[in-house]
């Protein structure tokens, strides 16, 4: 099926974090902290996407305080951290917000990504994601991850969904 016609019914986003929200590099300071590189195009997108009625959620293996920081920042509800089999997170998160999957897109990289992509409505990968989960994509960003891959992807929903124009213009505007 055609990825603009999937990203239509599209009502909430998904996202792993390394790879996706990240670059998927994994920086230890002096005292073995872990650092992680976020970017800020994405974070917009994420907190502009509710007021055009699409919800995020983040589902990711490892638990961070920079990520937990991140979350909350971008006033992300659903965060679920130390989920390597993420389809359990994923049926809560229907059950908490009435979203069937067929209305969800999730953006992955990697093999923990692969249960949840063929779930979903709506299934993204970014370019450099594993062979596997690229042939599981509806439709692959041209950003890497960390990059704006997350808001390339929402622009491209809200693009189907006929809503992109109107926002951008109300940014026209004092």
């Amino acid at each position: 099926m055609n990825a603009e016609r999937l990203a239509r019914d599209v009502r909430l986003m998904i996202l792993d974090v390394d790879g996706v929200l990240t670059d998927g590099g994994l920086y230890y300071d002096e005292s073995g902290c872990v650092m992680k590189r976020f970017n800020v195009q994405d974070g917009l997108g994420i907190k502009l996407g509710p007021k055009a009625g699409i919800e995020f959620a983040v589902i990711t293996g490892l638990e961070s305080p920079a990520v937990k920081r991140r979350v909350t920042e971008l006033g992300i509800g659903h965060y679920y951290f130390g989920h390597h089999r993420k389809v359990p997170a994923m049926r809560e998160i229907s059950e908490k917000t009435g979203i069937p999957f067929e209305h969800m897109a999730y953006v992955g990289d990697d093999w923990v990504d692969a249960a949840p992509m063929s779930m979903v409505g709506f299934p993204i990968a970014v370019p450099n994601a594993r062979p596997e989960i690229l042939k599981l994509a509806a439709w692959t960003t041209r950003a890497m991850g960390g990059h704006g891959a997350v808001r390339e992807a929402l622009d491209f929903i809200l693009r189907a969904q006929g809503k992109l124009d109107a926002m951008w213009r109300e940014w026209l505007t004092a």
